[in-house]
């Protein structure tokens, strides 16, 4: 199978260029319509290809309105999270062996499946997270981006094997030694999958990072337990339907098992089942480390693929372009109501242009429209769920102990049941507890500096380290900033986003320091390798 070029499937953009907006807002506005109408189903887990119940169910509702019932799902389990690492376990043995160009094969049919069905996943994902219809197709098509990356990339490298060869020589020795002459040598130096991966996914890029975290392990081998987000943050149904696609596109049964339930028990199990080899997670860094520390405090070992979070800052400098910086700051901070790990939290402003800037960002966040996502005209949705309004809530307090609040705080009323709410900028000293904890909120803080320096110590003085961004035309800072910050994606100078949005090919997406553990991002050429160990196999020639 020859390589094919890879391209990024870029829907909303490419259809605005093609004057084709309005055809962009009547697909997504059909597919809404359709989705809300098969609300209130009820669903099963799926457990070596078999239709899987519990006792008890989960009901989700969308964090649009909470009289919004998506569906009810299965509250699995300890037991069901064992079955269906017994189930991976068996499938293991033949999906291991199944050739590369194959796994490929079905994985780049499983992005064509997704492409065709793209509105409608789109429409999914915004009423179950309450994402806007531009977060939610721009999310759809980087899970696709993923499917073809990772599968371009395994054909490329030809499935992680390749052979070398030792000349043998004429001469002999008695007794051999490190370089001692031999016979000819022939060697395979391959790459293996583990075994069984638990994937944890997370609430926030429900279709993006749980099919790009499923296929690292899938496409090299391996087989999965999938456990998406199933507590008061629920994204059951787009799980739902990535375990569809994936039996659609020829994932063998009992490859890819689909189990919902409280992390307290599948995700438990997962995390210490000695039988799963491995643990791909997304989400905070006290639930990624716990986890780390439960495995090898007892004595296993598990491979761990981990991105935990950030607290991300962005450096407004005197020479800054305010206009551009005030966009992108906005578009970091607010986008999906900052509830990204990449999202912009901290930002440090010169203080010669401190007012400019702070009036120009207040001016722009005025003109941000909260409400309903479904509607094509609201910005800013809901938070997820209550447990977040709450933190929001207590945020602001803070804030008013402290600091001073120079835009939003307060409850937005929608007539909807969900929780929707002002962003929020601050303006807080470094040292301030809320400006180095992960929030993720629409909650921005901002500190003023007076010499480059002091702003890369401030950028740098979290214990995070996934995105951070500059705005500057001064070289010399471009400089600085680019040798200094520690961060794994950086941004300069970036209209669009200070912070936010890696383009899968393009950008990798790494956490340094607290943010990750292994230093290799996704939509790298160094992910898929992560799934795999290393084997050298030599075959000396007989005589």
């Amino acid at each position: 199978m020859a390589k094919a070029a890879f391209t990024n499937e870029f829907t909303y953009r490419n259809m605005l260029e093609a004057g084709e907006e309005d055809r962009f807002d009547e697909l997504f506005d059909a597919a809404a319509e359709k989705i809300k109408a098969s609300f209130g189903k009820k669903y099963p887990m799926y457990i070596g290809g078999k239709e899987t119940y519990a006792d008890k169910e989960l009901i989700e509702k969308s964090p649009i309105s909470s009289d919004m019932v998506i569906g009810y799902f299965q509250k699995g389990t300890r037991e069901h999270s064992k079955e269906a690492v017994e189930s991976a376990r068996e499938a293991f043995k033949e999906w291991k062996e199944v050739d590369y160009k194959k796994r490929a094969d079905i994985f780049l049919k499983a992005a064509d499946i997704i492409a065709k069905d793209k509105f409608n996943l789109g429409a999914i994902l915004s009423f179950e997270n309450g994402k806007s219809r531009y977060e939610s197709i721009g999310e759809v098509d980087e899970a696709i981006d993923f499917l073809r990356y990772y599968s371009n990339e395994l054909i490329a490298n030809k499935g992680y094997v390749r052979k070398t060869k030792l000349q043998g020589s004429k001469s002999s020795v008695k007794a051999g030694f490190q370089g001692a002459p031999s016979a000819e040598e022939k060697v395979t130096i391959s790459m293996k999958p583990y075994g069984v991966f638990g994937v944890i996914a997370p609430f926030n890029f429900p279709v993006s990072i749980s099919v790009g975290m499923s296929a690292g392990a899938l496409i090299t081998g391996n087989t999965v337990v999938f456990k998406p987000s199933s507590t008061d943050n629920m994204s059951m149904l787009t799980g739902l339907r990535i375990y569809e696609i994936f039996r659609e596109a020829g994932v063998p049964d009992g490859v890819f098992n689909y189990v919902t339930g409280p992390g307290s028990e599948v995700g438990d199990e997962l995390v210490s089942n000695k039988h799963v080899a491995g643990i791909v997670f997304t989400g905070s860094k006290s639930t990624g480390l716990n986890m780390v520390a439960k495995v090898f405090g007892s004595g296993m070992q598990k491979v761990f693929i981990v991105e935990m979070g950030g607290k991300n800052p962005a450096i407004i400098s005197k020479y800054a372009d305010i206009s551009s910086a005030v966009n992108g700051v906005a578009s970091a901070a607010f986008g999906f109501a900052g509830q990204k790990c990449s999202a912009l939290s901290r930002v440090y402003v010169h203080e010669s242009i401190k007012e400019v800037f702070v009036s120009s960002l207040i001016d722009k966040l005025r003109s941000l429209k909260i409400g309903n996502p479904m509607n094509k005209d609201n910005y800013i949705g809901p938070l997820i769920s209550e447990s977040a309004y709450k933190r929001y809530n207590e945020s602001v307090e803070k804030a008013k102990g402290s600091g001073v609040i120079l835009y939003g705080g307060k409850t937005v009323n929608t007539g909807l049941n969900g929780y929707y709410v002002e962003p929020t900028l601050v303006e807080l000293r470094h040292e301030h507890d809320l400006v180095h904890t992960e929030l993720f909120l629409p909650f921005l803080t901002i500190t003023t500096y007076k010499d480059f320096t002091e702003a890369l110590k401030y950028a740098n003085d979290v214990e995070y380290g996934l995105t951070a961004g500059l705005y500057s035309k001064n070289r010399k800072e471009i400089k600085e900033f680019s040798k200094a910050i520690e961060a794994g994606v950086v941004y300069i100078n970036r209209e669009v986003s200070a912070t936010t949005g890696a383009i899968v090919g393009l950008h990798t997406f790494v956490g340094w320091k607290g943010s990750g553990l292994t230093g290799k991002g996704t939509g790298s050429k160094s992910y898929l390798q992560q799934f795999m160990r290393e084997q050298s196999m030599s075959i000396t020639s007989g005589k």
